[in-house]
């Protein structure tokens, strides 16, 4: 499902419907990211090398709890979702840039749909 139908364009356009990056947020900031244990010293991380793992984790929980294999995620995460809107189980991001793209409501370049609320993703995939 492309991000087109919750109001994406293509990667490099501003009016071209097309396949929109990212498709999901999770906390990347460095300083506020996960407590790890480092050469026996706790120290956050954050990044692509923290979220990727968190929406690992997360997708292994759903799919144990659903007792469903879920393969290609993303037409589930899109299902009936509108541009400008919140998508169910997302915690829809609002405030803030990555340097390139700012945050809206709704689907969009910076935050994708936003970040998990797990409890209700488990609602809507089961």
């Amino acid at each position: 499902m492309p991000a087109s139908a919750a109001g994406g364009t293509g990667i490099g356009s501003t009016t071209t419907p097309g396949r929109g990056v990212p498709d999901v947020a999770g906390n990347a900031d460095p300083v506020t990211g996960y407590q790890v244990i480092v050469d026996g010293q706790s120290e956050p991380i954050g990044g692509t090398s923290a979220v990727a793992p968190l929406w690992a984790g997360l997708i292994a929980r759903l799919a144990q709890a659903t007792g469903k294999r879920f393969g290609l995620l993303q037409p589930l995460l899109y299902a009936g979702v509108t541009a400008g809107a919140a998508a169910p189980g997302f915690n829809d991001i609002v405030v803030g840039d990555n340097g390139a793209y700012k945050a809206a409501p709704g689907w969009d370049p910076c935050t994708g749909l936003g970040s998990p609320n797990g409890t209700v993703l488990l609602s809507r995939l089961s």
